[in-house]
Parts: C-alpha cells; sequence; structure tokens
C-alpha cells in the first residue's frame, strides 16, 4: 500500500478549499492510489498526472476542472511501496510556486 504525508501548507490550503472542492480531492484518491499499485504507476488520462515545468521531482494531479495538488515521490517508507508527499492543493494558481 502507497504510504502518504502532506506538508504543511498543504494542510492549511485543503483546510481553506470549498467542501465541494474537498469532496473532489477526496472523491480522486482512490483513483490515484490505484494507480499507484502499478509499477510503473498507470494514472488515468482524466487526472491529467504529469510533471510541473520547471520544477523537477514536482507532479501535479488534477481533480477538478480548476482543482490542482501538487505532490513527489520520496524514499519509501515501506519496502518497494511509492511514498508520496502533498505540497499545494487548490486552483491552476499554485502551480506558480509548486
Amino acid at each position: 500500500m502507497p504510504t502518504f504525508e502532506a506538508l504543511a501548507r498543504f494542510n492549511r490550503e485543503f483546510r481553506r478549499l470549498s467542501p465541494e472542492m474537498r469532496h473532489a480531492f477526496l472523491a480522486m484518491l482512490p483513483l490515484f492510489i490505484t494507480a499507484l499499485r502499478e509499477s510503473p504507476p498507470a494514472f488515468p488520462p482524466a487526472l491529467r498526472v504529469h510533471r510541473v515545468q520547471g520544477h523537477p521531482g514536482i507532479w501535479e494531479v488534477t481533480f477538478a476542472p480548476d482543482g490542482r495538488a501538487t505532490f513527489e515521490y520520496t524514499t519509501a517508507v515501506l519496502v518497494d511501496e511509492p511514498h508520496v508527499i502533498w505540497r499545494r492543493i487548490g486552483t491552476h494558481a499554485i502551480l506558480a510556486e509548486p
């Protein structure tokens, strides 16, 4: 099972999201987790997961029409399982400082 953690900034931004945006993010997570179990991860096209241009090692996922979250992979906490750190969450504007 993949492991996760979140930066304090992510947690603050998550609490500020509208209830609809929070729900959309939480609804996206099962698809995201299922994709992480693949080696390499096989993200569904609807999630539009890709690297953030100009920021090596940082990725973004789309969870709503204007809902984005950024993340990075780090050293595994469990052997052979991906570990993800959630960095930012909000609108497309977060990509200026992912």
